[in-house]
């Protein structure tokens, strides 16, 4: 394979790698900009932070505050995403939570993305579920998977009441109601509520 520096790219180029690896990973991102002024003034541009995906954060990584707040005004599709579920969840405010949510999916969140995001969040240390986070699962469950199954927008696999293998109900063309339902089914299933968490009624 052949190697070449990536000083001797177009300026437009190098932002576009530096884009590319700022997206992939924060360890990667920083290695970059330690290899020389010019490639860390570029990842230092207000625009890159579009691109980080805070909810891959290593731990013991605490992000600045302000740095957050950044990347939400950038329209960074993971605090976009963040914001969404901590207004639905902690804050009971559905239909602002979804909407935040939709902006994400629109910001560049692809259906698998999102199904990646809601079976990995990690907001929490051992905390245990809120009988108010309960309750609102077993709702969604008694009220709103029956009608996931019902749909019969493609055919179903196979049936699950209790979210253990609702990813694996039905196919991957699906209606955008039935997509939604499943992937908030995987959030209720696999969401660690969290405890401390900064307030992103604040950005």
């Amino acid at each position: 394979m052949d190697y070449f520096l990536i000083l001797e790219l177009p300026e437009e180029i190098q932002a576009l790698v530096v884009e590319r690896v700022a997206s992939n990973s924060f360890q990667d991102l920083y290695g970059l900009r330690a290899s020389c002024k010019l490639i860390k003034a570029l990842a230092d541009r207000r625009s890159v932070c579009h691109f980080y995906d805070v909810l891959y954060v290593p731990c013991g990584l605490n992000m600045p505050a302000e740095l957050l707040k950044t990347c939400y005004v950038e329209r960074n599709p993971s605090t976009l995403y963040m914001k969404g579920v901590q207004f639905f969840i902690t804050f009971n405010l559905q239909e602002e939570g979804l909407a935040f949510m939709k902006v994400a999916a629109g910001e560049g969140y692809e259906r698998a993305v999102i199904g990646k995001l809601v079976r990995s969040l990690k907001w929490a240390w051992g905390s245990l579920h809120g009988d108010e986070f309960r309750a609102k699962r077993d709702e969604f469950i008694s009220t709103i998977v029956p009608s996931f199954y019902s749909c019969q927008c493609v055919p179903v696999l196979e049936r699950d009441w209790v979210l253990w293998f609702i990813e694996n109900s039905k196919g991957d063309k699906m209606c955008n109601r039935c997509f939604w339902i499943k992937e908030v089914g995987l959030f209720f299933r696999e969401f660690e509520p969290m405890s401390v968490i900064r307030d992103t009624r604040e950005w």
